[in-house]
């Protein structure tokens, strides 16, 4: 008599097993529970995150530190055109195109002292050539003073508060102004002129400590040891034709001031 359970009759003895509230299966022989090695799950360890490295904040460089060293340490002009030149304090350096430094006679009596270049100074690398520039040039040559002249007593020597032209010919701001201030001074020092001209209000504010050029302009003041006239820049004359009667006034300031220290 053949004992095996079909298909149909395994699942309806597991049926009626189900109803009888079994739910452990129980083999043929049995098993010593206790002789068999412990194999109850354990807890899962709790996943310890590697630990997070803290950032570390880059080291920011004191620009206005380094220009200050760069400047103390240039003994001549050149060596302050190569300190300025290697100098990364300003970002939009990176912009542009050329270090403009300076031009004219460094042994002249008077020394100008712009904002920034701009486009066309940027071209060439040089100060004061565009449009502005230009002006500047016979508003000099009205006083008997030109960059190129060799007799110191009639020759300027110009330059910028910034080497580099800023973006889109934007005003300096403060802050770029403060770095670059090291070497202005320095410049300054290294030229030594009997008058300084501070074109605009970029150079008044880094040199004076305020702006307001319009009320300035005209009026005889002291930095750096020596006598400073404010002057508005030629490129707000060209805007305002008008202004240059003013400007005619502060020229002859500046002849009868040369005259008085010759």
């Amino acid at each position: 008599m053949d004992s095996a359970v079909d298909w149909y009759g395994a699942k309806a003895l597991l049926e009626w097993y189900v109803e009888l509230g079994v739910v452990d299966a129980v083999g043929d022989k049995a098993i010593d529970r206790y002789a068999l090695a412990d194999s109850s799950p354990k807890p899962a360890r709790k996943a310890v995150p590697d630990p997070v490295a803290t950032p570390v904040e880059p080291v920011r460089r004191n620009h206005g530190a380094e220009a200050l060293t760069r400047a103390e340490a240039a003994d001549s002009l050149e060596a302050l055109a190569e300190a300025m030149r290697g100098f990364d304090g300003l970002e939009l350096k990176r912009g542009a195109r050329n270090f403009v430094f300076a031009e004219g006679n460094p042994e002249a009596r008077v020394m100008i002292v712009g904002e920034a270049p701009g486009a066309d100074e940027d071209r060439v690398g040089r100060p004061f050539v565009g449009r502005a520039g230009q002006l500047l040039d016979r508003m000099l040559a009205a006083i008997g003073l030109s960059r190129d002249h060799p007799d110191p007593g009639r020759s300027v020597y110009i330059t910028n508060v910034l080497p580099w032209r800023p973006p889109a010919n934007r005003t300096p701001t403060p802050d770029e102004a403060a770095i670059m201030l090291p070497f202005v001074r320095r410049h300054i020092a290294l030229v030594d002129p009997d008058v300084l001209i501070l074109m605009g209000n970029t150079p008044c504010g880094a040199l004076l400590g305020r702006t307001g050029i319009l009320r300035m302009r005209g009026t005889w003041t002291i930095a750096e040891d020596r006598a400073v006239m404010p002057m508005t820049h030629p490129a707000y004359l060209l805007r305002n034709p008008a202004a240059k009667r003013e400007a005619w006034a502060d020229l002859l300031e500046i002849q009868a001031k040369l005259r008085e220290t010759a």
